[in-house]
């Protein structure tokens, strides 16, 4: 759960995931998770603060240097509004999740960042906008996209 602030999305994954980790670039906002995820029992979570562009391509490296695989079944991104940085979406693409869930804020570069990832082989399944903020000129869109068979 890259950008999962305090852990809301995190927290919803582990009910069912064996395994959930959340980048966030506001430490306050990791802590909070990680009461969050403690005060609801949740012990597969595991929450990192740093930026997420900087962070997952770290991880990968290490993994790769160690020797495994790195690998997620889903990843779910809700960036700012400047969307997601081109270092993260290259690690994401090299890492080739199932699928991704993409939360945004901005459709502009929400399309942006939907056109690389659909040329480094995902489609997209669904889309669904919400209008979160009524009578203001913003809306929430969430993008599911999968691995081209």
């Amino acid at each position: 759960d890259l950008y999962c602030g305090i852990g809301t999305i995190s927290l919803f994954l582990a009910q069912k995931a064996a395994r959930v980790y959340g980048v966030e670039i506001v430490p306050e906002a990791v802590r909070d998770a990680e009461s969050n995820a403690e005060l609801n029992g949740f012990e597969n979570t595991l929450f990192f603060s740093g930026k997420a562009e900087e962070i997952l391509p770290e991880f990968y490296e290490n993994e790769r240097q160690q020797g495994r695989k790195p690998y997620a079944d889903v990843m779910v991104v809700d960036p700012p509004r400047k969307g997601c940085d081109a270092a993260l979406l290259e690690t994401m693409l090299k890492m080739r999740p199932e699928r991704i869930v993409y939360v945004s804020c901005d459709s502009a570069t929400l399309a942006r960042d939907l056109k690389i990832l659909a040329a480094g082989g995902y489609v997209l399944r669904r889309v669904r906008a919400a209008d979160m903020f009524p009578q203001g000129v913003h809306v929430e869109t969430v993008a599911l996209m999968s691995k081209k068979k």
